[in-house]
Order: C-alpha cells, then sequence, then structure tokens
C-alpha cells in the first residue's frame, strides 16, 4: 500500500516540476535579454533567482525519478535520500545567489547605471504571472517531498523578486532614482536567506539522521515504556530516510510473563502508527537475560 501510494506521490510531483520547469526555462531567457538591455540590476538579480529556479527544478525532477528507484543489493533502503541532497544542494545555490547579488548592488551604489523602466517592469510583471503558475503548480506537493518544497520555495523566493522588480521600475520611472533599483536587489538577496537557511537545516537533519521534525523522542520513549509488559527499552533510533518517510528501530526488554511475543509487536506497532505516524518499524524484543523473546 505504501509502495503504491508513494509511485503515485512520485508521479504527480513529476508532472507538476515538469510543468513548472518548461515554463520557467522560457521566462529565463525572455529576462536576461531584458535584464542586459535595460541595465535593471534588481532585473538580472530576479533573473539570477529565476536560472536558480530551472536549476532547483531539474534537479529536483530527476531526485524524483531516481528516488523512485526499487531497493537493490547496493542500496537496500532504496533511493529515497536522494531528493533530500536535491534539496541542499538547492538551499547551498541559493545562498550563493544572495551572496552575488549583495556584492552587485554594493558595485552598483558607486556608480548607479541608467535604468529603462518601462521595459523592466513589463518584464517584471510577465515574470510574477509565470511565477505565481509555476507556485501553484508545486504548492500542492510541497508538504509531501522536502525536495519539492525547495523547488517551491525557489519560485516562492523568485515571486518576491518579480514584485520588487515591479516596485522598483515603477518609482524609478516616477521620480528618476536610480538607486532603488540596488536596494531592491539587497532586499530580494535578503528576504530569501531565512527560507533557505531553515530548507537547508531540514535537510541536513535528514540527512544526519536526525530526529525527524514533528517527533516527540521523549513522549515516544515514555509512550513505549508505559506499556504493561514493558520492562526496559534501550537502542532507541528515529530516523528519516525522505521528507515524509519516518523508521524507527527500538530494542524492547519485555517481562516474564509477556505472552503471545507477536501479539505485543503489533501492538507496538500500532501504537507506533496511531500516536506518532511512524510506519516503518524493527523492533527487537528481548527477555530480562538479553536473549531474543
Amino acid at each position: 500500500m505504501g509502495s503504491a501510494h508513494d509511485h503515485a506521490t512520485g508521479s504527480k510531483n513529476q508532472g507538476r516540476l515538469v510543468a513548472a520547469l518548461a515554463l520557467t526555462a522560457v521566462f529565463l531567457v525572455v529576462e536576461v535579454v531584458a535584464g542586459l538591455l535595460t541595465r535593471s540590476l534588481a532585473l538580472l538579480s530576479d533573473a539570477a533567482h529565476m536560472f536558480t529556479d530551472v536549476a532547483g527544478l531539474a534537479i529536483a525532477l530527476v531526485a524524483v525519478r531516481i528516488a523512485r528507484r526499487p531497493a537493490d543489493e547496493k542500496r537496500t533502503f532504496g533511493y529515497y535520500r536522494f531528493e533530500i541532497l536535491a534539496a541542499a544542494f538547492n538551499a547551498t545555490l541559493l545562498f550563493f545567489v544572495a551572496a552575488y547579488i549583495l556584492f552587485e548592488a554594493y558595485q552598483r551604489f558607486q556608480e548607479p547605471p541608467s535604468i529603462q523602466s518601462i521595459p523592466m517592469l513589463a518584464v517584471a510583471v510577465l515574470g510574477l504571472i509565470v511565477n505565481l503558475i509555476s507556485m501553484r503548480l508545486l504548492g500542492a506537493g510541497k508538504d509531501e517531498s522536502l525536495n519539492v518544497k525547495g523547488a517551491y520555495l525557489e519560485v516562492w523566493s523568485d515571486m518576491l523578486g518579480s514584485l520588487g522588480v515591479i516596485v522598483a521600475a515603477i518609482i524609478i520611472y516616477l521620480t528618476g532614482w536610480m538607486f532603488v533599483d540596488s536596494i531592491v536587489a539587497v532586499g530580494i538577496g535578503v528576504w530569501v536567506v531565512p527560507r533557505t537557511w531553515e530548507l537547508l537545516k531540514e535537510s541536513t537533519n535528514i540527512l544526519l539522521q536526525g530526529v525527524p521534525r514533528g517527533v516527540d523522542l521523549s513522549a515516544l520513549e515514555t509512550a513505549i515504556r508505559a506499556m504493561p509488559e514493558v520492562a526496559d527499552i534501550h537502542s532507541l533510533h528515529v530516523w528519516a530516510l525522505t521528507s515524509g518517510r519516518n523508521v524507527i528501530s527500538v530494542h524492547i526488554i519485555t517481562k516474564d510473563d509477556l505472552g503471545d511475543a507477536n501479539a505485543f509487536r503489533r501492538d507496538v506497532e500500532a501504537l507506533l502508527h496511531s500516536r506518532f505516524g511512524l510506519d516503518h518499524s524493527t523492533i527487537q524484543l528481548e527477555d530480562a537475560s538479553g536473549h531474543g523473546a
């Protein structure tokens, strides 16, 4: 049942990523040309974000396809973790783009160039429409996959960039203040950093096999210990193979009057599922002497 669900979810995410990638790639070319012609750093910084969108969406798409490969003799857990590697790469890419924009803005503050505000505004509005469509496509899958969430965050940050460019173009048209272009570019670069940091932290936590977000390890341990058949527990580990696919392994020392070991194991599995959403478990039962039950 889980495998069929994962396959269906992966297929849907793949379709969303393909559509968003096609839209974004076409508009990237338009925005780069427009940024060079208008000499707008805000527009070029938005194009830089758009480039990371294209790269991120392409990587996310490849990751979804690879993650669907079945387990084999070399990868007994399958290829789920590849999606997390893609999410971490996308976050790192966004950090580099933000750093580049800040550096370029500093350069332009020294000598603001002349900027053509009307073409800049037209391209930014078109970019906003593309971003909104892509966000709508990816929004449904961002809570199912950290990889898709990374791609969504990239498009979301680019949408903010498009809004910033629109505001800058209007101000430049009305006032002639060319420095506003660099201020908006800095704002675009700074705004995305905290959200990118959260994505990087979450993906790094999975790669380090940390306790998944939303799982209270203390409450989980207390719940298992509270079962009347349990004398003690040790070697409790909870981690995630990928976003939404958490795994637990635990050794349980049972009391002497355990009774049916298989029935007790099923009770533990039911507890893990109902209270903590953990469906992939390895439960080792031991008696007080340390022998398997």
